[in-house]
C-alpha cells in the first residue's frame, strides 16, 4: 500500500504536516511513503504545468491512501491547499485513492470542518473517503489519545477502502 501525506500549511515543516505524518502512522503502523508539503511546491502552484507541482500531483494520484490535511483557516481550509487541490481533474483526478481528510485548529467551534469543506472537495475530485473526516486540537495532536477513537473506530475500513482492487481492476 502506498501512503502519501499532504499537507497544505502556509509555513513548511508545519504542525499540520506533523500531525498528518503521525496519523498516516498511526493508520498504517509505518511512516508515509511520501510526503507533500505543499508551500515547498513555491510559486509554481500559482499557474499549471510547473513539473514539480505535477511530479506532486502524479505522486498522490498514483496512492492507494492520502491524508490530506490543514489548518482551520477562517473555518474552512487553507488557500494554498485549495491552489494544489486545484491541480487534479474533477471527478478523476484522485479515482482509486482513498482519502483522510484531516484539520487542526485551536478548539472545538470548528470540529465539523473536515466533513464540511475538506470532504466533498476530495469526493469531486474522485478520491473515496469512507470515514468520517478527523478534526485534532492544534496543541495535542501527538497524544495518542487524540486519535484513539477515531483508530478504533474507523482504521478497519480506511485500510480495507485503500486495499480494495484500483481503478485498473488490480490489487492495491
Amino acid at each position: 500500500m502506498i501512503t502519501t501525506v499532504v499537507a497544505g500549511n502556509p509555513k513548511p515543516g508545519s504542525h499540520t504536516l506533523e500531525a498528518a505524518t503521525i496519523v498516516a502512522e498511526r493508520l498504517t503502523g509505518s511512516a508515509p511513503d511520501h510526503v507533500v508539503d505543499v508551500i515547498a511546491l513555491g510559486p509554481g502552484i500559482l499557474g499549471w504545468g510547473d513539473p514539480g507541482v505535477q511530479a506532486a500531483v502524479a505522486t498522490v494520484a498514483a496512492s492507494d491512501l492520502v491524508v490530506v490535511a490543514s489548518p482551520t483557516f477562517k473555518a474552512t481550509y487553507t488557500g494554498v491547499l485549495k491552489l494544489f487541490l486545484d491541480q487534479f481533474t474533477t471527478a478523476d483526478g484522485l479515482a482509486g485513492v482513498t482519502a483522510v481528510p484531516l484539520m487542526l485548529g485551536a478548539g472545538p467551534a470548528h470540529h465539523m470542518a473536515p466533513e464540511v469543506f475538506l470532504k466533498p472537495v476530495l469526493v469531486e475530485l474522485g478520491a473515496t473517503v469512507p470515514v468520517q473526516g478527523l478534526y485534532l486540537n492544534d496543541k495535542h495532536y501527538t497524544d495518542e489519545s487524540s486519535t484513539e477513537g477515531w483508530l478504533a473506530r474507523w482504521r478497519d475500513v480506511v485500510l480495507a477502502a485503500a486495499s480494495a482492487p484500483t481503478k485498473e481492476g488490480t490489487s492495491a
